[in-house]
């Protein structure tokens, strides 16, 4: 099955309520997956990261401006990375070091707090070199909430698959994404040099 939700729909009430809904979903996957080929995964994003995306959010969407709210749940949210009841693996693409979200002091810090947190054993994060080899076509990225559920955040809405079928390509999609990804001090590497660039911009 596959529902769709626009945004505008989603978050009429503003960004808090969606946050406290995903804060659930967290702490109920116990093993998570997410592939992020453009920006930071939400759970690993800096305070002042958030607050740049959701700000985003609320002037693009013109819901209704609760960004502190929705930042202080996105931060509540981490706390399953620290509980050591979760694991997640997630894969960056090396553009998401890059993309721009609050110029080069916001990146500078997200990219300090991504080398501060890459060793937890609550995470596996890689990251997919921009010139590396994938056996997969492009796509956007995407959740697995556990073996259960996909979940995509289009334009101008929330998508989400529970066909089994789907499921077992989406699972597919994110071991070829693994294959072309590096980790430990290949990744790393990539966060640091990023870090230097934003350093130096």
């Amino acid at each position: 099955m596959t529902s769709l939700t626009p945004w505008q729909q989603r978050l009429s009430t503003g960004t808090e309520d969606i946050q406290s809904e995903v804060i659930g979903w967290y702490r109920g996957t116990r093993h998570g997956k997410s592939y992020v080929p453009t920006m930071i995964w939400g759970t690993l994003q800096t305070e002042a990261y958030a607050t740049v995306i959701l700000r985003q959010v609320v002037e693009f969407l013109g819901i209704p401006d609760d960004v502190p709210a929705g930042v202080a749940k996105r931060m509540e949210r981490q706390q399953v990375l620290y509980d050591g009841e979760h694991h997640y693996d997630v894969i960056l693409g090396e553009q998401a070091l890059y993309t721009n979200i609050g110029g080069p002091v916001v990146m500078r810090e997200q990219m300090e707090r991504l080398l501060r947190d890459i060793d937890l054993k609550s995470l596996t994060l890689g990251v997919v070199p921009t010139a590396a080899e994938v056996s997969v076509v492009p796509m956007p990225g995407f959740d697995m909430q556990g073996d259960d559920e996909v979940c995509y955040e289009l334009v101008s809405t929330g998508v989400d698959i529970t066909n089994p079928d789907e499921l077992a390509l989406h699972n597919k999609a994110f071991t070829a994404l693994r294959a072309a990804a590096v980790y430990e001090d290949a990744a790393k590497e990539l966060i640091s040099k990023a870090s230097r660039f934003w350093s130096n911009a």
